[in-house]
């Protein structure tokens, strides 16, 4: 959300911006948001002015009575009770002005970078850089879920007889694989200097607006029937929530987490082949990292951020590239957002497997978090979050580009520890 007074001194910029991000609908938002704002800095004016005058006023009627001038203390007396009803209406009135304003800010979005490339959705994304050599082997690479299935490692089948599509069983080495996986990064990360958590995995409604758009609400959280709680769809969401209405001291900034959860999407429409089988689904889990940072920070974070990703896929013998969000693929809280994707030798492209962005102060001013300075000031720190991993969809890469000829699966020297010290994987035979 943006600051009133930023709109208020920069109509034709905010106008400007939800061109960029093609959602021209939005733009008479920013006149309403205008109006009713001067309607309410209007009202809260003359609310003071009716205060002022009825003290004075109070003074007065105290000396009258103090006189025995009972007849002219009666009269002020009513015109008190008269200014009583007018502030009454005008902070109902205010109350009403308020809402309009914050429910129309709500849905402005934020201003992005001037860097981020202006075009309508993803397909108008990017490159910026590659990182690993991209192989394509002289071997046909089958499709990911024949390939953990050849190790019993997958069961879609019996899951969707449980909980329908878009869920899973990992059984056996592929399982074993998984949380090894989770818990690389998890180290991976300690070892840059994040801090490790472990959050809700459910969060209360004020928290949800606080950290999303309402359009990414709708389209990803699942509610719980008959409570205020909604289940994460990663856990930035409760990691960022924790601070909510919270003043915190600028020495202890910047905050540098790094969060496991599962998460859970609706995950809505029909999707392609390459999205079926454990790419696009309803659970998953995740290795999150979150930066809460002074704003002149958070370029610096960002950066540092996306590389941290870069490098645990490439530790993993992963080719991965960066590809930059353009504007109308940004969510509206969004400042700025790079793509990782890995690449796939069975499809011959990349596919993404996270995404890293700054909102700048959105989720901050959205949630009440302010950073106190030693002289007492306060401002809105920003919010930064990335993927470290999120498996399964990143056993897809690994298995596609650790696959060898006779159907084993290599495990490279960095995640060994975490398998037992196994070095390859071995398919299951099965008997007839």
């Amino acid at each position: 959300m943006l600051d009133i007074k930023f709109v208020r001194e920069n109509p034709d910029l905010v106008k400007e911006n939800i061109k960029k991000k093609f959602q021209d609908q939005k733009i008479p938002l920013v006149d309403e948001v205008i109006s009713f704002d001067r309607q309410n800095r209007a009202a809260i004016t003359e609310v003071e002015s009716l205060r002022a005058r009825r003290t004075t006023l109070s003074k007065q009627i105290g000396a009258l009575m103090a006189k025995g001038e009972k007849e002219q203390a009666e009269s002020l007396k009513a015109e008190s009770v008269e200014i009583g009803t007018k502030i009454a209406a005008l902070e109902k009135q205010q109350e009403m002005l308020q809402a309009a304003v914050r429910e129309r800010m709500m849905v402005i979005p934020n201003i992005i970078d001037p860097s981020v490339p202006v075009g309508r959705d993803d397909s108008e994304n990017v490159e910026v850089e590659r990182f690993g050599e991209p192989v394509v082997p002289d071997f046909e690479i089958p499709y990911h879920t024949d390939i953990m299935e050849s190790f019993a490692g997958l069961d879609l089948d019996s899951a969707r007889r449980v909980a329908g599509n878009g869920f899973y069983y990992l059984t056996g080495d592929i399982a074993r694989l998984h949380s090894a996986i989770l818990s690389y990064a998890r180290d991976f990360m300690i070892d840059r200097g994040f801090t490790y958590c472990v959050p809700p995995f459910m969060i209360r409604g004020q928290v949800v607006d606080g950290v999303m758009s309402f359009a990414e609400r709708d389209a990803m959280m699942y509610k719980i029937e008959g409570e205020d709680l909604y289940l994460i769809g990663t856990s930035e969401h409760s990691m960022i929530g924790r601070f909510i209405d919270q003043i915190i001291p600028e020495e202890q900034l910047p905050y540098t987490l790094t969060s496991y959860s599962p998460c859970f999407r609706k995950e809505k429409g029909a999707h392609g082949l390459e999205e079926r089988g454990v790419y696009r689904i309803h659970q998953f889990e995740k290795q999150e990292m979150i930066v809460i940072c002074d704003p002149k920070d958070s370029m610096m974070w960002y950066e540092k951020m996306w590389q941290n990703t870069v490098d645990l896929f490439r530790t993993l013998d992963i080719p991965v590239r960066t590809l930059e969000c353009c504007s109308g693929d940004l969510a509206d809280l969004k400042v700025k957002s790079v793509d990782v994707e890995a690449w796939s030798p069975r499809q011959k492209k990349y596919f993404e497997v996270g995404s890293c962005s700054t909102l700048g102060d959105a989720q901050a001013r959205r949630l009440k978090i302010r950073v106190a300075q030693k002289d007492g000031k306060k401002y809105y720190p920003h919010t930064l979050n990335n993927t470290v991993v999120a498996t399964p969809r990143m056993l897809i890469a690994f298995v596609e580009n650790n696959l060898q000829a006779d159907g084993t699966l290599r495990i490279p020297a960095a995640l060994r520890p975490y398998m037992g010290g196994k070095s390859v994987l071995k398919p299951v035979k099965r008997s007839v």
